[in-house]
């Protein structure tokens, strides 16, 4: 699979260089400055230590970039590419000291990214076999979010809304505010634009009638099992897509899916994937 779009370059470079000076702090590397002559240049390499899915590539040569344009970064592989366990993903020359500083920014940024992509790929395997695509939430690391929904796309994966801005999600606390569902439903027609969809959550049968009655572009069906699942898609008839949530997990998504729903929404790709573990080994001779 190939990388689904390029993340934009001024967001890259925004937030690798707060990174970088978050790690460079007031003085530099200091232990670099201490130990490599100026005029030093390395070769290195981006290693994977376990398998996975590739994410994140351009994040990394930007911390290189930044700290030095001199270093040359080469990717041996791209985004979206399944890579085995001692597979490169990069190589990397120039000036030593700044290869040795970059190095953690760097692969803190891949290492993070890989992971997403891999746990989400793992959960898309699993639902292969029907139409139902896993996708992300708002449920990610604050200030890294393009990034990490970036990386659920790199996986197979689908995104949600990126923010409070690209579509109105009503969900049961805006419910209850508002005076029920048809109430919500209506206010939210009313103040939407014509490009905006509507979703709304709901938890009962009960309450999904009332949805199909006012209308909407994408029903969520909050914590429901999977007999209520195979009801709700029988009541909704294909009148919207719907999608299912709450406590999903890679022994459970496959049951989910099979209900025939379209959508299934993940908080895990995003706020429990463990890093994957990545290394840069400097090349001698």
């Amino acid at each position: 699979m190939t990388a689904p779009w390029t993340l934009p370059a001024l967001h890259v470079e925004e937030a690798v260089r707060a990174a970088l000076a978050e790690d460079f702090g007031r003085a530099g590397d200091i232990t670099t400055q201490a130990t490599i002559p100026e005029t030093a240049s390395a070769r290195a390499v981006i290693a994977a230590r376990e398998a996975g899915v590739v994410a994140g590539l351009a994040v990394a040569a930007a911390a290189f970039r930044l700290v030095d344009p001199a270093v040359v970064f080469t990717p041996a592989t791209q985004d979206g590419a399944r890579i085995g366990e001692g597979d490169i993903l990069a190589h990397i020359e120039g000036p030593a000291r700044a290869i040795l500083s970059a190095e953690r920014v760097a692969l803190n940024f891949l290492g993070r990214l890989c992971g997403v992509a891999t746990l989400t790929a793992r959960y898309a395997e699993k639902i292969a076999h029907t139409k139902a695509k896993v996708c992300d939430t708002r449920k990610t690391t604050p200030l890294l979010r393009a990034f990490e929904k970036y990386a659920v796309r790199c996986g197979g994966g689908a995104n949600h809304r990126f923010g409070l801005d690209d579509a109105v999600l009503i969900k049961d606390n805006h419910i209850a505010v508002a005076g029920g569902v048809g109430p919500a439903l209506r206010a939210a027609k009313a103040f939407a634009g014509h490009m905006v969809k509507i979703e709304i959550e709901v938890d009962t049968l009960a309450q999904l009638e009332e949805v199909l009655a006012e209308g909407a572009d994408i029903v969520l069906l909050d914590n429901m099992a999977p007999d209520s699942l195979r009801a709700a898609v029988a009541l909704i008839g294909g009148a919207m897509r719907a999608e299912a949530s709450g406590g999903v997990t890679l022994e459970t998504i496959a049951t989910i899916a099979e209900t025939g729903v379209d959508l299934i929404s993940v908080g895990a790709l995003t706020h429990s994937a463990k890093t994957l573990d990545l290394g840069l080994d400097i090349e001698i001779g």
